[in-house]
Formats: structure tokens, C-alpha cells, sequence
């Protein structure tokens, strides 16, 4: 199977649909598909949901989707940075589910190896456990999740090689792995694809079985917030 595209838009071409679910690695801005996301914007697909740790910030990932109004729900466990996302939230304009951050990403997780749902301690006697099953487990009571079972997935790893085996640096590895396991399909933008073999099989962090489509571009190196000092 051939996995490696030439561009965003041919890596997706075909998978795009109004009203689907994707899920979307990233924490912050480290290891966001600014790419992909970028031709999902070009696409012009509406009526997405999208489930993803944030939303990017103004005008730069997942952000310049709210700015399209392409995003009809988000799935998010923090939504701070996003002036826009307030906004849209507030004003009934788009629709928000909440979930713990560890809860979302065993949701993705759990979906990725086949498992519907799954019970937690997390959130209980919270609004986040309004609405579900309620269990108990030697005394203490847990709630279920149900795992997140996405048509597409979207991520951004350091490296790849030709089958799709991704390497990811630091704190891109929070969400990306389990994003990508809980897709249908899933796309995968890169900054080096090595020839197959080239990579050390103890340091591959998401086999290629999961990765069905790969791209190689280069990526802005944005900082969410700046902090300085005098000295």
C-alpha cells in the first residue's frame, strides 16, 4: 500500500465529508496538523466535529476552522487561548462537550483498541457526570465513557518511515498517539520520512498499522504564550 503523498490536500482528498467526526492531535500548539488543517480550510468541509485536547488559538490551527465556521461541535478537555471559541460558545454558535483530559485521551485510546467503554472514577458527582451510568466498584462508584470511535484521524509526528511507523518529539506524543488510533483512517504530517527500516523499532511510539496516509512539509514553531523576564 502506497502511504506517502505528495501534499496535505492529495493526503486527504477523498476522506473529507460535511458532518464527520475527526479526531486531532496536538496539546497546545506542539504537534498540531497545521498542515492538513490548513486543507481542510481549502476543502471547505462543514458541519465537523472535532475532537481534540483545544482549539488552536486566533487564527492558527484548529482556529482557523472556527474562523470559517466550519466546526459544529468540539469535543475538548481545555479551551482557554481562543478568543473566537468564547465567543462562539457564548453565542450559541457552536456546540461544546466537555471532558477531563485524561478522559479524552482514553476515549481515543480505548476506541483505538476496540474497546466501546470503559468506567472511571473521574468526574464523578461533577456535570460530567450528568447524564451517564453510574457503578459501583468495591465501594467507591465509577462512570462510563464511551470510547471515541472517529472517521478520520489527523496528526503530526517528528518522523516516519515509508509504512507509516511515527516517531513523535515530547509533548507532541500526549495526544497524538491516541488520536490516531481512533480514527477510521488516518492522515499524518511529518517533518522527515526515512527509508522503511531506518528507524530503530524501540523508538517508534505508533505502529503503521494505524497510519494509512502520510505527508513530509515544514512547520511554523509557534509559542501559545510567551513568557519573559527582565534580567
Amino acid at each position: 500500500m502506497k502511504k506517502v503523498y505528495n501534499s496535505a490536500s492529495d493526503a486527504l482528498d477523498g476522506l473529507l465529508q460535511d458532518g464527520m467526526l475527526i479526531a486531532a492531535g496536538g496539546f497546545g500548539l506542539c504537534g498540531i496538523p497545521e498542515l492538513l488543517i490548513d486543507a481542510m480550510v481549502e476543502d471547505g468541509v462543514k458541519d465537523i466535529t472535532i475532537a481534540s485536547n483545544n482549539c488552536g488559538v486566533d487564527g492558527f490551527g484548529l482556529g482557523k476552522l472556527l474562523d470559517t465556521k466550519q466546526i459544529k461541535k468540539m469535543i475538548s478537555s481545555y479551551v482557554g487561548e481562543n478568543a473566537e471559541f468564547m465567543r462562539q460558545y457564548l453565542s450559541g454558535e457552536l456546540e461544546l462537550e466537555f471532558n477531563p483530559q485524561g478522559t479524552l485521551a482514553e476515549r481515543m485510546r480505548a476506541a483505538g483498541c476496540g474497546i466501546p467503554g470503559f468506567y472511571t472514577k473521574t468526574g464523578v458527582g461533577t456535570v460530567i457526570a450528568e447524564g451517564k451510568e453510574h457503578k459501583d466498584f468495591n465501594g467507591e462508584t465509577y462512570i462510563l465513557e464511551e470510547g471515541i470511535f472517529a472517521d478520520l484521524s489527523i496528526v503530526k509526528a517528528w518522523k516516519a518511515d515509508e509504512t507509516g511507523n511515527l516517531v513523535f518529539r515530547k509533548t507532541a506524543r500526549n495526544f497524538n498517539p491516541p488520536a490516531a488510533m481512533c480514527g477510521k483512517v488516518c492522515v499524518a504530517e511529518v517533518e522527515e520520512i526515512v527509508p522503511t527500516g531506518a528507524l530503530d523499532p524501540d523508538t517508534i511510539h505508533l505502529p503503521g498499522i494505524y497510519v494509512h496516509r502520510i505527508i513530509q512539509g515544514a512547520h511554523e514553531k509557534r509559542i501559545e504564550q510567551r513568557t519573559v523576564r527582565t534580567a
